[in-house]
Parts: C-alpha cells; sequence; structure tokens
C-alpha cells in the first residue's frame, strides 16, 4: 500500500533507528541532525489565529492522568517527528497537571512557535464559568502553567456556564485578544442560536468564534446536528472533531467487557460493547484490511471525509499510537467504503 499515512509512520521508524545507530557508534557522538517529518508538508488553515496546522490534533487528555510525564514526552516527541504541530488540552485535566507536562516539553524542545496550542476554559473549579473576572484568571493560570505568553486558540466551554451573558464573555476575550494572550476563540457546548449570536456581536467588533469543537466519530453524530452544520457552514468555521475514538472503542482493541475493566474508562468502552458497536469494528476492519490500515487510521480516515471537519482531536496513551493514528491522514476512503461504515452505523 502506498500512502501518506504510512510515509509518515515509516519517517518516524527511520528516523529512530538513525539516531539508535548513531547513538552506537560512541557515547559521546553529535546528536543527528534530523530534517522535518513527511508530514510537516501537510497543513490546514485554524481558525482566526492564523495558524496553519497538521490535520490530525493531538488530545492531551490522558496526561498526567493515564500517562505519566515522560511517557507524554514520548508521545509528543513521536507527534512532532511525524509532522504534527497542534495539541490540545484544557485547564481541567488532571487538575491542570496535562498543561504542566505540555508546556515542560514545547519549552524543553524550545518548538513554541512551531506548536499551535489549544486550551479549554471555563470547567475549572478554581476559577468556574466565563465570566470576566474568573475567564482573565482561567487564562493567566493557564499561560503561568503551559509557561508560554500566548495561547493560539482559546476554546470557551459554554455548557460550563449558562448565567455568564455571551456578549460580557467575548467582551472579555476581546481585552485578551488586544493584550496579546489569545489568538483566536473557539466554542465547544454552543447552540447553533448561540453562534448566531456570537456572529451578529462580532459584527460590532467582538472577537469571532472562529473554533467550533464538536464531540463526534462514527457512532456519535448526532451531537452535530443540521443546525450547527448549517451555522458551522455558514460561518466558515473550522470544525474539530473531539471524541474521534470514541474512548479509544474504535481502535479496535476492546472487544468484550473483560478487556475494558471496571475503570470509568472500561465503563466507557462497555457502553458501545453492542450489536451496533460490533457491527461498525467489523466494517472498519473490512476496510482497513483492504486498505492495510488499523482501525484507529480507518476511523480517521473517516472523519477526515466529512466535508465539514478540519482535524479531529485525538488521545494517544503510547508512541505507537500515534503512528498508528497518523496512517489516517491522506488516506481517501471510497464512496463504497464510506457506505460501507455508514450501514454499519445504523
Amino acid at each position: 500500500m502506498s500512502n501518506r499515512g504510512t510515509e509518515l509512520a515509516a519517517s518516524s521508524r527511520r528516523q529512530r533507528r538513525a539516531a539508535t545507530a548513531s547513538d552506537a557508534l560512541h557515547p559521546s557522538a553529535p546528536i543527528p541532525v534530523q530534517g522535518p517529518g513527511v508530514g510537516a508538508g501537510v497543513r490546514v488553515p485554524l481558525g482566526d489565529a492564523g495558524a496553519q496546522i497538521f490535520p490530525l490534533i493531538l488530545g492531551a487528555a490522558e496526561f498526567g492522568w493515564n500517562v505519566d510525564l515522560e511517557s507524554s514526552h514520548a508521545i509528543l516527541d513521536t507527534y512532532a517527528e511525524l509532522g504534527g504541530n497542534a495539541v490540545h488540552t484544557a485547564d481541567t485535566y488532571s487538575s491542570g497537571r496535562s498543561e504542566h507536562i505540555l508546556g515542560q516539553w514545547v519549552h524543553s524542545r524550545g518548538l513554541r512557535d512551531e506548536v499551535a496550542i489549544m486550551v479549554r476554559v471555563g470547567g475549572h473549579p478554581d476559577n468556574p464559568g466565563l465570566g470576566p473576572v474568573d475567564l482573565v484568571r482561567s487564562v493567566e493560570a493557564s499561560l503561568s502553567r503551559l509557561r508560554t505568553d500566548r495561547i493560539d486558540v482559546l476554546t470557551l466551554d459554554a455548557a460550563a456556564d449558562s448565567v455568564t451573558a455571551l456578549e460580557d464573555t467575548l467582551a472579555t476575550a476581546e481585552w485578551l485578544v488586544e493584550a496579546g494572550k489569545i489568538r483566536a476563540l473557539g466554542g465547544v457546548g454552543h447552540t447553533a442560536a448561540q453562534l448566531v449570536e456570537a456572529r451578529i456581536l462580532s459584527s460590532a467588533g467582538y472577537p469571532r468564534i472562529s473554533v467550533l469543537d464538536v464531540p463526534f466519530n462514527i457512532l456519535r453524530r448526532h451531537e452535530f446536528d443540521a443546525d450547527l452544520r448549517l451555522v458551522a457552514s455558514a460561518q466558515g468555521m473550522s470544525v474539530t472533531a473531539s471524541h474521534a475514538l470514541e474512548h479509544g472503542f474504535l481502535a479496535g482493541r476492546y472487544r468484550s467487557r473483560s478487556r475494558g475493566g471496571l475503570s470509568a474508562r472500561g465503563a466507557q468502552l462497555a457502553a458501545n460493547l453492542n450489536r451496533r458497536g460490533t457491527r461498525v469494528l467489523r466494517a472498519l476492519d473490512e476496510v482497513g484490511a483492504g486498505l492495510g490500515l488499523p482501525d484507529a487510521a480507518v476511523a480517521v480516515a473517516w472523519l477526515l471525509a466529512q466535508r465539514l471537519v478540519t482535524a479531529p482531536i485525538v488521545n494517544a496513551y503510547a508512541p505507537e499510537h500515534v503512528e498508528e493514528l497518523v496512517q489516517g491522514v491522506g488516506v481517501h476512503l471510497s464512496r463504497s467504503q464510506l457506505a460501507e461504515i455508514a450501514r454499519a452505523a445504523e
């Protein structure tokens, strides 16, 4: 099989072998200078930030929780080697530990100008909601943990605050943009009506919500309903699909309740261990076998085949998971393959 995803994974493996061979020559041998990964040439625009990103955003939800610092940095290194340059986190992930880990990695690798950082705020217990004071404090706290002076995309969690007026939130965001602390706004949990209101307010000079985060995957299509799709399309929003693998279920590794265990994640996986979930995994197996791809890569390719999706957000637990995921970038599923997956998900 020949496709961009396979080239990306192969590039990472070649770089690792080259580094290992060089290190074996002498303990003090210079570190070989490696060129950019194959994926460095694959970019799509993200919102109003002016950022050009790899069409697969690495999620940092597991960093500091199920993945320790060293393993998190290994995952990030692999992602960067493959050309990845966008990471999504939130101030609530592991009580801010995720941001600490990401900030340490970006600082130690000197990649701040190369990596687009996306942060979701609104749900942290120390600064709950999207009111003016709490929003500013949330951003300042995230900047401190991330060891940076700016956030590329600040995602406002509408579900975390049903009280603050949208105009007040956007007025505060305007100050944050003018202060150089954020570059663009994203939204998650907003209704179509709220996005229309935000667009009207942007015509009065407030920042525009230009990135829409929607929980969306093969099994979870209802939350990206017709109204949201219409508004996102009309406003030219960049849509980032979170929960791209439905808590890991669509990677195909967990096909029995005994594999998932009794953890919270095990319960999430078990929720899809039914006839519909089994049909979808079989469809992914069949399509993947024909293309030489793992199930996770097929799930990514399916999302990228959806007209409005700019990039999925996918969490990883190990470097090899990243290598699997990026194989879905650049793979074009045929109409018959898309139809096969759609029938299985009905």
